[in-house]
């Protein structure tokens, strides 16, 4: 039975440095990423439920955002929170939007923790809050676990037999559908890249080729038009524009990502005609509750999305497969897991893993992943 009053009494920050595993290239191999900042942030209430959330951006160059700005907001943020009912959701939303126009990525760890504590005192698992039927299906009867997630290798640039051997490598580990690194000062190059990897793809195996806005649109339109390929290519160019110029030109289906911030750039790009899916990502976007709104409208465009998070451990990619799990089949693609990139776990055995080429988000009331506090050290800021 959920308590008739509950407060946010303490907001507790950690920082954590996730070393990759090996260096992470982008962008036809311009940025380069050994380490990611991350800020996992514990909400307690009056009521005796604690939640947990996290934001990690993928470095400071990749995106507009960075680690030490996530805690210099919620270092702003804190005093407008505590005392507020974490349950109102939207209302803790309006209340951040106030006291801290824009700086999405610095909401999204509270705005995470805030569901966990949701689904605790409901009862209910995260993935069950967001409108999630489980695996009984539509026409199917109670279920008490989630849809399972295919999930997505992911494939760093480099030449084309590089490139083939790490999908190779991740199909033995159950991967079916792969993300691969693209783009550069070399549109031979990348056209080479695209030709011998659609080749070399297995039956029932499909790719994405990602150029992480590394092409000007003449570039893309004419490599899209040498190819053979007519898969997925994901945020060609810089601008929502520019992507657009290159949509209306080429005959591949086009993915949006790095330029789409808000719900306004989704409602631009459907306008523009820019693309026919979209990356939803819940620290981009502000959290859970911006991210739903976002896949709301994707369903309801008719558009297909992978539903991940930018970075961090198996916490914040949990968060964003309960956003998956509870997405129409038809719309939902792959998602991406960055924890399986990292060379330490916070969250050890917890949360949405890849089995099978499939991860499946917990079952139990709330996001079902809790960090090893002595893993995390030392907090940071603690604010009550």
């Amino acid at each position: 039975m959920q308590p008739d009053s509950m407060r946010i009494t303490r907001i507790t920050v950690w920082q954590m440095d996730l070393p990759l595993s090996q260096p992470y290239y982008l962008s036809g191999g311009r940025l380069r990423f050994d380490r990611l900042d991350s800020t996992f942030v514990r909400i307690d209430t009056d009521a005796g439920l604690s939640g947990w959330g996290e934001a990690c951006p993928w470095g400071h160059t990749y995106l507009p955002a960075h680690g030490p700005g996530v805690r210099a907001g919620i270092e702003t943020l804190a005093p407008a929170l505590i005392g507020l009912d974490p349950r109102g959701i939207d209302h803790l939303n309006a209340v951040m939007d106030v006291t801290l126009p824009a700086h999405p990525y610095v909401k999204s760890a509270v705005d995470i923790a805030a569901w966990d504590i949701f689904g605790q005192a409901a009862g209910m698992p995260v993935w069950q809050c967001l409108g999630g039927g489980g695996n009984g299906g539509i026409s199917g009867g109670e279920s008490s676990s989630a849809t399972p997630v295919a999930v997505n290798s992911s494939i760093s640039t480099g030449t084309p037999d590089e490139m083939i051997a790490l999908i190779r490598a991740a199909s033995a580990d159950g991967y079916r559908t792969h993300s691969a690194k693209i783009g550069g000062s070399d549109p031979a190059l990348d056209i080479a890249r695209m030709d011998a990897i659609s080749a070399a793809l297995p039956a029932g195996e499909n790719v994405t080729f990602d150029v992480n806005r590394a092409w000007q649109p003449a570039t893309a339109i004419s490599v899209l038009n040498s190819v053979a390929s007519r898969d997925w290519v994901e945020q060609p160019c810089e601008t929502l524009d520019q992507c657009a110029t290159v949509a209306a030109r080429v005959p591949q289906p086009i993915m949006l990502d790095e330029c789409m911030h808000t719900l306004q750039d989704h409602l631009d790009a459907w306008r523009l005609g820019a693309c026919q899916g979209v990356k939803v990502k819940p620290n981009r976007l502000g959290g859970l509750t911006r991210a739903r709104q976002v896949r709301d409208l994707g369903v309801a465009l008719g558009w297909q999305m992978h539903i991940e998070d930018v970075g961090g451990s198996a916490l914040a990619d949990t968060a964003a497969i309960h956003l998956a799990a509870s997405t129409p089949d038809a719309n939902r693609l792959a998602s991406w897991l960055c924890h399986y990139h990292l060379s330490s776990d916070p969250v050890p055995g917890q949360g949405a893993r890849n089995h099978g080429g499939f991860a499946t988000p917990p079952s139990t009331p709330g996001l079902g992943v809790r960090p090893d506090e002595d893993r995390l050290g030392t907090p940071v800021a603690i604010y009550e």
